[in-house]
């Protein structure tokens, strides 16, 4: 393991690029790799992100929250987001560079988190009273040209539609559908990319 991205207890999510590259040299197949990064999970935010992403201070540097103010709290957080933005666009940058490949990227977050607000830290509050902080969460896709025109995706009407909420349950049918995986369970009107192949 790379020293600067592990330290014996842990890793930074950058970690998983390394092999990134290998897992998708083209051999003709189609594939998907997932990529589970532990990005902003709480409550060690401090944790998230190497010293060179420590650019929101003052910092929250323990995982008793409590100990923290809430501005220390967010920046810790954000330091971990601005970390997590690098390594998507990290990955983004490996898959441009299949040329003879044609390459996507979707990042989704499984579920967001409480900084304080309403008095809540953290997530694992039941849905049906969970706060937007842990409810909404961000959804990023990228395309390569390869693929947008393989897959006859309208980018215009996808940007439009990404005005419009949608949830996790969206996620399993728009990956058969890119995919063009023929099942029973592929269900069309949850498809997120339904509406704008041509």
């Amino acid at each position: 393991m790379p020293p600067a991205l592990c330290n014996g207890k842990r890793c930074f999510d950058e970690i998983l690029l390394s092999g990134l590259a290998a897992q998708i040299k083209p051999d003709g197949k189609d594939r998907i790799v997932v990529l589970h990064m532990l990005g902003n999970h709480g409550p060690a935010y401090y944790q998230r992100y190497p010293a060179a992403f420590r650019r929101f201070t003052p910092t929250c540097d323990t995982e008793e929250l409590g100990n923290c103010t809430q501005t220390q709290i967010v920046n810790s957080y954000d330091n971990a987001l601005l970390y997590t933005d690098h390594v998507v666009a990290k990955a983004i940058a490996t898959l441009r560079q299949q040329a003879d490949y044609d390459t996507a990227l979707i990042y989704v977050s499984d579920h967001g988190e409480s900084l304080g607000e309403k008095g809540l830290f953290l997530h694992g509050v039941p849905y049906a009273i969970a706060p937007q902080e842990q409810t909404h969460v961000p959804m990023l896709m990228w395309f390569s040209p390869g693929f947008a025109q393989s897959q006859r995706l309208d980018l215009g009407c996808l940007r439009r539609e990404a005005a419009q909420p949608v949830g996790h349950d969206n996620l399993f049918p728009s990956i058969l559908g890119l995919m063009q995986v023929r099942t029973q369970v592929y269900e069309s009107g949850r498809d997120l990319f339904a509406r704008c192949r041509g």
